[in-house]
Parts: C-alpha cells; sequence; structure tokens
C-alpha cells in the first residue's frame, strides 16, 4: 500500500515537472509582469497624490500674494508653479488668478502671458474658454478688434455661448458694427436663462440699440 502511494506520489512529482519544464518560464514572466503593472499603479497614483499636494501648497500661496495684491511675487510663485506642475488643475486655475491681479494691476502684458498659457495648457475646455474670454476682454480694452474676435472663436467649450455672444456684441459695439452686435446680443439673451440676473443687461444693452425683446419671450407681462 505505501509503496503504491509513493509511486502516486512520484508520478504526481514528476507530471509537476514536466508541467513546469513546459510552462514555467510563461508563469514566471506572467507573474513579474503582474507584479510588475501593480507595482507601476501604485506608484503612479502616489506620484499623482504627491504632485497634487505639492501644486495645492504651491497654489494657497499664490493665494496669499494675490489678496496681499503682490503682483511680482505672485508672478513668480506662478511661473513654479506652470514649470512644475503643468498639468494640475492647480496651475490652470493659478493662471485664471495672477492674470486677474496683473490686468488689475495695469500689466495687461503680463496677464494676456499668463492666460495664453492657460488657454494652450489648460486640461478642461471650459478653463480654456475662460481664457478666451479674457484675453478677448483684454484686446476689447486696447481696441484690438480684430484679436478679441478671433480669441472668441477659440471660446468654444458648451455652456459659454451666451457670454461668448455677448462679449462679441461689446467688440462688434465698439467697432461701431450696431447692426451686428444686435444680432450677437440677441443670441446672447437667447442662449442665458431667464433666471440669470445678468439676462437683464444683456436687455438694456438690446433696448439701447432700439432691439428690445418681445416682452412675451422675457416673460414680462405686458
Amino acid at each position: 500500500m505505501a509503496t503504491q502511494l509513493d509511486l502516486q506520489e512520484q508520478e504526481q512529482v514528476d507530471a509537476l515537472k514536466a508541467f513546469w519544464k513546459e510552462y514555467g518560464n510563461l508563469i514566471t514572466w506572467t507573474l513579474i509582469l503582474a507584479l510588475g503593472a501593480f507595482a507601476a499603479w501604485n506608484g503612479w497614483n502616489w506620484y499623482q497624490r504627491d504632485q497634487a499636494l505639492k501644486a495645492g501648497a504651491m497654489h494657497d500661496e499664490l493665494d496669499r500674494a494675490v489678496q496681499a495684491g503682490d503682483v511680482d511675487k505672485a508672478g513668480r510663485i506662478f511661473s513654479d508653479l506652470r514649470n512644475r506642475f503643468p498639468r494640475t488643475a492647480f496651475a490652470q486655475q493659478g493662471g485664471l488668478l495672477v492674470a486677474k491681479l496683473q490686468a488689475t494691476k495695469a500689466k495687461p502684458d503680463d496677464a494676456l502671458a499668463s492666460l495664453a498659457w492657460v488657454a494652450a495648457n489648460g486640461i478642461e475646455d471650459e478653463v480654456k474658454t475662460v481664457a478666451h474670454l479674457r484675453i478677448a476682454g483684454l484686446h476689447l480694452d486696447a481696441k484690438k478688434y480684430d484679436e478679441a474676435l478671433k480669441e472668441l472663436d477659440q471660446a468654444k467649450a458648451p455652456g459659454f455661448e451666451a457670454l461668448v455672444s455677448d462679449r462679441r456684441g461689446d467688440v462688434l459695439m465698439a467697432q461701431d458694427k450696431k447692426s451686428e452686435a444686435a444680432a450677437a446680443y440677441k443670441a446672447a439673451w437667447s442662449a442665458m436663462p431667464a433666471t440669470v440676473e445678468y439676462r437683464r443687461v444683456i436687455e438694456a444693452k438690446l433696448t439701447s440699440l432700439g432691439a428690445a425683446p418681445d416682452p412675451v419671450a422675457s416673460g414680462v407681462k405686458p
């Protein structure tokens, strides 16, 4: 009986050896690849978290500089932020933040540079569209109307149609193209929900051009 068991065990051992000889390398490499992928995935997640934490801390520092009105310090921090963490949301938001301060401090060229970086490197279309809208506003202030309209052509994120049309109307009005401006304002007014207070501002612009919206369409009782 013992001999029979020994023979069965030996057969199993021999079968296992044969199996391992044929498939051992494949199994080993499969395990190595699987473990390597798992380690890489964990490493990537750690790297992403580490990058986000560092970028967040730098963004907080930038926000403090902006709140203090220190435009030079804010510009230096943003430059460091975008160079070290260009693919983070903190860098995109930081660009919008510092550009607003730069524009307020009469540094339109610096503001344009910051916004241009966001427009070119933004991760989300919404952020890029905001950058294009603000660039258009700076060009409008500088009376560079053609440049402003080109920026608006690139502001394409869904949900921003009303704001883009409204800014387009402002540019066309500055060019004394009143009929085209009225058409842009009408598009903005139609695209903006009636519950948004700014719709009344657009309505006032249309009224000043003699193109007030239909009272029924505006929800106002005659």
